[in-house]
């Protein structure tokens, strides 16, 4: 058997986590840190419990960690590199600049060093939970997060491990240094369905606690492992596996089969959503005052209220290790506008502005291709920050007015900067607001198209943006992470995991059409004007149900869920699993570095057949008691 020290990344002892124990007769998970986590503290009920609390805990190690949309967007048609990218960035990219491989960054690593420990854990759960009485329900949550983090890795990185040095989904209570990779058949057929199949049974309709797994989150999972391995059995675009296998389910079903589970799953998750619902209006879904709400089903949870709980600063000038700073990432620098030698948009902890860090910026592509009816399908509105305002009196400077665009005054709350829904031959660029803006005649904002945009200057994502109720008037905490919950699942998906499958072949009483309508008819009803900052009751749901094509096809489904999903962390994992990726993402269109550069030009990615298998981290290969060539063989090749 290979050997591997599993050092931070795969500690299958648990015994350098801080974990956080839940108290069930609350309504909430209530974290108390822990400095060890015994194997015999697994045999006390106390215990269990608290590795259940833990496995919520550890969401927050990728979801929403700085480099997690770098992780799962960058490379893809939803993001590339930005003015301020480093090679953590240029590597995912693939445009040239850096070189994707083993020892890239802060990114590829992070779900195979999150996920070994939490699988662990729920092994230790699950083998101990007779002996303490647990309840089904709570086994089936262990159960749930086994699989879920198993069906990460197997998306990132192929076929994993299944057993972790005591025997296959058994717990290890030692640091162990072997390792041997399994197919990825074997990983779906042992691991994750079954675990799976046993949480849909099990687990109850509703929550158990604020945020906790039910029924319909595992039956969402469910659903999306038989969509993703129907996927890759089918194999259309003969991209490879590893480690090499026959694209051979062990229990004889073809890829129609895992199809018509999908649609079958899904379906029953739409018709028997529990406490889940779509929510009437898609801006309510991401607004900051509105989070935790019926349509969010799975997120990384976090809090201003107390730092212990929050699981980072909730002051200060906080750093990104251990916060939730992924947005930051795909913020340009707004902080240089300056109209009339006045800071006109400073940094603020509101969900328009927040912390830029400029690595990240959406190609032409997104708006000209992804987003074209920005007027009635409010997805638009709903995602990206088309506007920043002047709010240079909550930094204290009391200008009561400043001569903008056109020498016209405008007053803090105006917009300063606009991106242009439409393309407008007309605009004048003259650096307008010190960010290559451009003026239009009668207009006192100054103003960017869309299909102008470049590397240093675009539109931020509104929908993760910062939320703080103690800014007391002023520019508040911009420079902590963020305190949300991040997006990990939401009951909109239901829809398109089903339109896929439907697409793929399955058949039952709702099409493809049918499925997706249901999220345009939603997408045009607006209350609220993200862009205008204004009331806006407006019902288009009647024209975006027209405008869907009568015959549904796989990159319908995908530029839709790219329009519900956009800049979430579902891109390169959509792209993966439909194997479009080097169609989608081959070539992109932005401009330079520069803020006044408004000629955007073409660049072109090499994505190979490899690429779609993110290399094992580098550091573990390191430590592998094993011989060169068994090392190499461990990685995933290319690498």
């Amino acid at each position: 058997m290979i050997k591997i020290k599993f050092k931070n990344a795969l500690t299958i002892g648990i015994l350098f986590i801080a974990l956080f124990i839940t108290s069930c007769s609350e309504d909430i998970i209530e974290e108390e840190p822990r400095g060890v986590f015994t194997p015999e503290f697994f045999q006390t009920e106390l215990g269990v419990q608290g590795g259940l609390t833990y496995l919520y805990e550890n969401l927050r190690d990728i979801y929403g960690f700085a480099y997690f949309l770098n992780m799962a967007e960058t490379g893809t048609d939803e993001y590339c590199a930005a003015q301020s990218a480093d090679n953590n960035f240029y590597d995912l990219d693939l445009a040239g600049q850096g070189n994707l491989r083993p020892e890239s960054g802060f990114s590829i690593g992070r779900p195979w060093g999150a996920s070994w420990p939490a699988i662990n854990t729920c092994s230790g759960i699950i083998e101990n939970a007779a002996a303490v009485g647990l309840d089904d329900s709570l086994i089936a949550e262990a159960q749930f997060f086994r699989a879920f983090y198993y069906f990460l890795l197997v998306q990132t990185y192929g076929g994993v491990p299944l057993d972790l040095g005591s025997g296959e989904l058994k717990f290890n209570q030692s640091p162990f240094r072997g390792s041997v990779r399994n197919t990825v058949p074997e990983v779906y057929t042992r691991a994750i369905i079954p675990d799976l199949i046993a949480a849909v049974n099990n687990l109850p309709d509703n929550p158990r606690v604020t945020g906790a797994v039910t029924k319909n989150v595992a039956r969402l999972y469910l659903a999306k492992a038989y969509l993703t391995y129907g996927w890759w059995l089918e194999n259309p675009n003969g991209i490879p596996t590893y480690p090499e296998a026959p694209r051979i389910d062990p229990d004889g079903n073809g890829p129609s089969y895992y199809f018509q589970q999908a649609y079958n799953l899904a379906v029953e998750g739409i018709e028997n959503p529990g406490p889940y619902r779509l929510l009437d209006y898609f801006y309510d879904v991401h607004e900051g005052s509105n989070d935790r709400h019926e349509e969010m089903m799975l997120y990384s949870d976090r809090t201003q209220e107390s730092a212990i709980y929050n699981g980072a600063p909730i002051t200060g000038f906080g750093g990104t290790d251990d916060t939730n700073a992924a947005v930051w990432m795909v913020t340009s620098n707004y902080t240089t506008i300056s109209v009339d030698g006045v800071a006109a948009v400073q940094r603020e902890a509101a969900q328009s502005y927040g912390r830029p860090w400029t690595r990240m910026a959406p190609p032409v592509g997104v708006f000209t291709e992804t987003f074209t009816d920005k007027d009635i399908d409010s997805r638009y509105d709903g995602t990206f920050v088309s506007s920043y305002r002047g709010n240079w009196d909550k930094g204290g400077d009391t200008t009561p007015s400043l001569v903008a665009a056109n020498g016209l005054e405008i007053e803090p709350g105006d917009a300063v900067v606009s991106f242009l829904d439409e393309y407008d031959s007309s605009v004048n660029y003259v650096n307008g607001g010190n960010i290559g803006g451009g003026e239009i005649a009668g207009r006192s904002d100054y103003v960017i198209n869309l299909n102008e945009i470049n590397r240093r200057f675009y539109p931020g994502l509104w929908k993760l943006g910062t939320y703080r109720t103690d800014n007391e008037g002023g520019l508040g905490q911009p420079n902590v992470g963020v305190t949300r919950p991040f997006p990990i699942a939401k009951f909109s998906e239901f829809y398109l995991v089903a339109a896929e499958a439907q697409v793929k072949g399955a058949s039952g009483s709702y099409s493809a059409r049918d499925l997706v309508n249901v999220l345009r008819a939603r997408a045009g009803m607006w209350r609220f004007d993200n862009g205008e900052q204004q009331e806006r009751i407006e019902d288009n749901s009647a024209a975006m149900v027209n405008a869907t094509p009568m015959v549904i096809d796989i990159d319908y489904i995908l530029a839709e869920r790219s329009r519900e999903f956009f800049g979430e962390g579902y891109r390169w994992y959509d792209l993966v699993r439909t194997q479009k990726w080097n169609e989608y993402a081959d070539t992109y269109e932005i401009g330079g570095n520069d803020a006044s550069d408004h000629n955007p030009t073409v660049t072109t990615r090499n994505i190979e057949p490899y690429h779609y298998l993110r290399p094992i981290p580098q550091n573990q290969i390191d430590a592998m008691e094993a011989t060169d060539a068994e090392k190499a063989a461990y990685q995933n090749p290319g690498y």
